[in-house]
């Protein structure tokens, strides 16, 4: 048991499969107390059904005061994991506007917004966890969804944020950056993500055993997939041998459709 999250009471945002419900899962078997919500509420039902949890349904956007009430007046543990990916098969930045309105509203808002609502609260209690789920994306990029690549990033610059300007206060923050994780959002990257994700992806349980190592060992940034750190450094010491390499896959991806 993880005493951090023990009787915490804990959102996760999207956790109707995938990475959230194994995150709403992980924290249930820890003794925590989950709060399950997802835009779909037979699925945020059944998951809450399973772990003994309490769904609230709707958008992630707006689920904290009613996930502050079903647990009692106080969210200990806030999961940002709702998101959405959109595989553009055209030139690159010809994805319809409202693709990148969504992406934005659900990647990096709907972070922005939980934090505005939980803040007051935690920095008073002086604790309060932020967990957000970003992607190997916003550490590197993803060819074929600039949408995603540049929202992930937009979500991991919140999060190290978050984690500079109030850690002092007691807030601690995790940003997750999986590469390929077996969900229904990795099929929904098509031939960029079969290309690129799938020869290495993990299962969801994988990603939440990597987040509690990280709550453990107190670290900000969790890499289910290690690789991803070297792949991190070559890009920061040599960006333009990097971007030469992906733009290698990225005209191999284009040679293959």
């Amino acid at each position: 048991m993880v005493e951090a999250v023990r009787d915490a009471g804990v959102v996760v945002t999207g956790a109707g499969g995938g990475i959230g419900a194994a995150l709403a899962r992980r924290f249930a078997t820890e003794g925590a107390r989950v709060v399950v919500n997802d835009l779909d509420a037979a699925k945020a039902g059944s998951v809450a059904a399973e772990i003994g949890g309490i769904a609230v349904p709707g958008d992630a956007s707006a689920v904290v005061d009613a996930a502050r009430d079903a647990l009692g007046g106080t969210v200990d543990v806030y999961c940002a994991n709702a998101g959405v990916a959109f595989e553009d098969a055209g030139a690159g930045t010809a994805l319809d506007e409202r693709a990148w309105a969504l992406s934005w509203d659900v990647n990096v808002m709907a972070h922005v917004r939980a934090a505005h609502a939980l803040l007051p609260g935690w920095l008073e209690r002086g604790a309060g966890r932020f967990v957000s789920t970003v992607s190997a994306a916003g550490l590197l990029t993803m060819i074929g969804a600039p949408s995603y690549a540049v929202t992930k990033h937009g979500a991991l610059a919140f999060a190290e944020w978050l984690s500079l300007t109030y850690r002092h206060r007691g807030v601690k923050v995790h940003a997750i950056c999986p590469q390929g994780v077996r969900t229904d959002m990795l099929a929904a990257t098509g031939s960029a993500g079969d290309l690129v994700l799938q020869p290495t992806a993990i299962e969801p349980e994988d990603v939440a055993d990597a987040l509690f190592r990280g709550i453990e060992d107190d670290r900000f940034l969790i890499l289910p997939h290690p690789e991803v750190a070297e792949f991190h450094q070559a890009r920061a010491a040599a960006p333009d041998r990097w971007l030469s390499g992906m733009n290698h896959i990225q005209r191999k991806w284009e040679a293959a459709r």
